[in-house]
């Protein structure tokens, strides 16, 4: 990959554009707490699937529902999830083991990426919807046909106006928006007419993430109170950025540590030390040092983020440059986190103990990693993930060893999260004494 150094201007049509891929402007914007830089209004194919949520509102709007949000993903209400996520892991384990036993073979080969997207679907889906979690499954399997259907048109030639014109390409993806928002309002409604059912005593709609955002509709404090529409909006937001994102570190992590199999040891016996053979908690997890320093590692090399955007929403003075206001801006994660003026020159390299002493003194400059953002915007659910991340880890660690297909094609590509374009295809050989 071929850069054009640390700051440069560039076109998206006829709106200027700025790429930054230096830590000390990186700070300074995702600091800024004034609104001087924005989130930008994202393409109407992305906000179909992905849902105008707390990720891409600005102002009121976002310090609403980021107060709303919050408390979902607190250190108490996680560890309640974790059961949730070692249930789904054990089922995704069951039938590895089971489709062993029909090979017949002391290995098989597992398609880690899809894999790791299906899982991580299930545990999203739990989590979310709680008991309601077979009809939320539908739900998010709707959501998924179409967010393959949006990102496929992406590429397509764009004619202004041409999102409004009833082609047959805009005719599906209406029809299928509609049917996840309708399926999605069922849902939110059933929640509701369950808590009247029961006389609702104690004001509270599930324990769930749909829970807290049902709480939210019924409160009669403005400042904390949701719409239904912009309820079925978190809903698919959460969905699509709890998994696909989590399910891309689950298989880059699974790639490296598949070529790295002194790390592969290493992590297995921090797991056995610290959690023996027994499903771990959350407790258990916070201790292993090395399992997080590998997942840092991983999300530096292989960010399943590849930019961070925003747009000036008035005229701004960014380090030593004049900004006017409507300039596009992306942070380059992909470029910042690779780059050997920050991180040496064994950039490029696989090497967790960079991160020994903590992110901020893992590079030469304390914010030249990014992998959840900064500041005011910092990832939500970034506790979420890595607790998710680290229990599937650990779990499949206690019971399988990993070796890299020798079908495997490395070709990293952008799909507005960072794939493996031929997928991960990995040898997995069950652990004969566990």
């Amino acid at each position: 990959m071929m850069y054009t150094g640390e700051v440069f201007l560039f076109w998206r049509g006829v709106q200027p554009a700025i790429r930054i891929a230096d830590p000390k402007l990186a700070k300074q914007i995702l600091s800024d707490k004034s609104g001087a830089y924005a989130q930008p209004q994202f393409d109407h194919r992305l906000l179909s699937f992905a849902g105008n949520g707390v990720g891409q509102l600005n102002g009121p709007d976002w310090v609403r529902h980021r107060s709303i949000l919050t408390p979902a993903f607190t250190k108490d209400k996680l560890k309640l999830m974790t059961k949730r996520m070692a249930a789904c892991t054990i089922d995704m384990i069951d039938d590895w083991k089971n489709r062993a036993r029909i090979a017949d073979h002391q290995h098989i080969t597992i398609e880690m990426s899809e894999e790791f997207k299906k899982l991580t679907c299930d545990v999203i889906t739990h989590t979310a919807f709680g008991s309601n979690y077979v009809e939320g499954g539908e739900v998010f399997k709707a959501q998924d046909e179409l967010i393959h259907h949006c990102v496929a048109t992406m590429a397509d030639l764009y004619i202004p106006g041409s999102r409004f014109l009833p082609t047959p390409s805009n005719r599906q993806m209406w029809k299928m928006e509609n049917n996840v928002n309708n399926s999605l309002r069922r849902l939110i409604q059933g929640r509701l007419e369950s808590a009247q059912a029961r006389g609702n005593l104690d004001g509270c709609y599930g324990d769930d993430v749909l829970g807290l955002l049902v709480e939210a509709s019924k409160t009669t404090n403005k400042s904390l109170k949701l719409t239904m529409d912009e309820i079925i909006d978190e809903c698919k937001q959460f969905f699509f950025s709890g998994h696909e994102t989590t399910a891309k570190l689950l298989t880059w992590t699974v790639f490296l540590l598949s070529l790295h199999q002194e790390w592969q040891e290493r992590l297995r016996e921090e797991v056995l030390t610290e959690c023996g053979m027994g499903i771990p908690d959350a407790d258990m997890v916070s201790k292993l040092k090395l399992l997080n320093m590998v997942l840092l590692e991983t999300l530096r090399l292989y960010c399943p983020v590849l930019e961070t955007l925003r747009e000036t929403s008035r005229a701004t003075k960014l380090g030593d440059f004049l900004i006017p206001k409507g300039v596009f801006i992306t942070i380059q994660l992909v470029q910042l986190h690779r780059s050997k003026e920050y991180w040496g020159e064994d950039a490029n390299d696989f090497n967790p103990l960079r991160f020994k002493n903590g992110v901020s003194q893992a590079a030469k400059h304390p914010n030249a990693f990014l992998g959840f953002g900064m500041g005011p915007r910092t990832c939500l659910g970034q506790n979420f993930a890595m607790l998710e991340v680290k229990l599937v880890l650990s779990l499949l660690l206690q019971r399988f060893s990993f070796f890299l297909s020798p079908g495997y094609k490395h070709a990293p590509a952008n799909y507005l999260t960072m794939e493996a374009q031929y997928g991960v295809p990995t040898i997995v050989k069950p652990l004969l004494s566990k």
